[in-house]
């Protein structure tokens, strides 16, 4: 009896740090809470990568290794530049976490590219509103989990070039 509460307390927990962490992806203009920041959830970037990846695959592009290969580099990469930036040390699971939920906005173009082609005007203004949304949640919910005032362009960069990245296995 108690291990079933135990199981729906933990479903409920996962829920709910699914939900919080995809909302404050899809208003990156909202301050999130910064203790709510430091739990890693790993299911939701695994969720995500796995939509991205089937969605690229509706589209005829087996990219699987490539979104997994350029999602550990950019990870490790991101973990060491903030690790160095940062007075506080940061996990990796943090980075993850963040990295993975913020490629939300990269999945909805992935899923627009089975309609219709981005190869056009309008394919070069939704990838780069996509690219900025990504890149613009990832580096508040960094700079507000890691107390980095002011800082926030410097950590823009490398999530832009990182989700640009992105942007280009979903064009191409």
């Amino acid at each position: 009896m108690a291990e079933d509460r135990l199981d729906t307390g933990l479903l409920t927990g996962i829920t709910v740090g699914f939900y919080f962490q995809t909302l404050t992806v899809l208003n990156p203009f909202h301050t999130p809470e910064v203790a709510a920041l430091q739990d890693t959830d790993l299911a939701g970037p695994l969720v995500f990568c796995l939509a991205f990846g089937g969605f690229l695959l509706l589209s005829g592009k087996v990219h699987f290794s490539y979104i997994y290969g350029i999602g550990v580099l950019g990870c490790l990469s991101m973990w060491a530049l903030l690790s160095l930036m940062s007075a506080q040390g940061v996990t990796i699971g943090t980075v993850v976490t963040v990295l993975g939920y913020c490629l939300l906005p990269m999945v909805g173009l992935s899923g627009v590219n089975v309609i219709l082609s981005l190869q056009g005007y309008v394919g070069i203004v939704l990838t780069s509103v996509a690219i900025l949304w990504c890149s613009l949640s990832a580096s508040k919910l960094f700079v507000t989990a890691l107390a980095m005032d002011h800082q926030q362009p410097l950590v823009l960069y490398p999530c832009a070039l990182l989700y640009g990245v992105f942007a280009l296995i979903t064009i191409f």
